[in-house]
């Protein structure tokens, strides 16, 4: 169940649709781009060009020391640049939300993630350096451009946050196959305790399924629950159940002819 991503910005403890789901780069372009108006289409493509050409270089920093931030305020660039100036990537992955609006940035920032190659070093950088709408975009992008777990650190950094949107991106497909047990169980504890859907949880009954201990996580957590006359989530029960260790069917040989009887 997947939605594309709400406006920016978004109070902390917004709930929302699960992440993007993964599509072809080709895909996720044309989609972009058809639902652009036309200023902010030929800001994309030239902005994608330019990244596949130029990423990695520097550029002059503008003369007032500042990029715009999400909203159009300005952020010092000091605090988001190397000293040596900016790469392409940067600026253009920085601007989107202003040059495309709020509901497309994610979509455009991952984009030209893709145009740019970006690999485990670039994208720690731009996590790093980013705004919570940044860091969203480049744990979307992720799946498609680290194969390995060389970016855990980005995920588990996220679900430290209280951000719910920057959690409920950490768990999607790359956190689904990179977090070990220990921590993937936290983390949908974290879900339940602070209103993120289930359904933002990639592969949530695949990893659950016959999971004892997070059967006796959720069950201790609904009995505090209980015990403080506090609701319980209804989704604990949903993936309470999917912890549940259903045994293969069994199959019995019929004989190809079975026996007549005679009496």
């Amino acid at each position: 169940m997947t939605a594309d991503p709400a406006p920016d910005p978004a109070p902390q403890g917004t709930l929302h649709a699960a992440p993007p789901a993964p599509v072809p780069t080709a895909e996720r372009r044309a989609r972009l781009a058809a639902r652009l108006p036309a200023p902010a289409r030929d800001w994309l493509e030239d902005a994608l060009t330019t990244v596949a050409d130029e990423s990695g270089t520097a550029v002059a920093r503008e003369p007032s020391g500042t990029v715009a931030g999400e909203s159009g305020t300005a952020v010092a660039e000091e605090s988001r640049t190397p000293a040596a100036g900016v790469s392409v990537l940067e600026l253009r992955f920085a601007e989107a939300g202003r040059r495309v609006g709020p509901d497309a940035a994610d979509d455009a920032r991952i984009l030209l993630l893709h145009a740019a190659g970006a690999g485990p070093g670039t994208l720690a950088r731009l996590y790093r350096q980013g705004t919570a709408a940044e860091r969203r975009a480049v744990l979307h992008a992720l799946p498609a451009l680290v194969p390995g777990d060389e970016a855990l650190d980005l995920v588990e950094d996220a679900l430290r946050t209280n951000d719910t949107r920057l959690v409920a991106a950490a768990l999607g497909p790359y956190g689904a196959r990179h977090l070990p047990a220990h921590q993937w169980r936290h983390a949908v504890l974290k879900c339940l305790f602070t209103g993120v859907p289930l359904d933002t949880v990639g592969r949530l009954a695949e990893r659950a399924h016959g999971d004892a201990e997070l059967a006796r996580m959720l069950n201790d957590f609904a009995a505090e629950r209980g015990a403080a006359g506090r609701t319980v989530p209804a989704d604990l029960y949903r993936v309470l159940a999917l912890t549940e260790a259903t045994p293969e069917p069994t199959s019995v040989p019929v004989p190809a002819s079975a026996p007549q009887e005679t009496h």
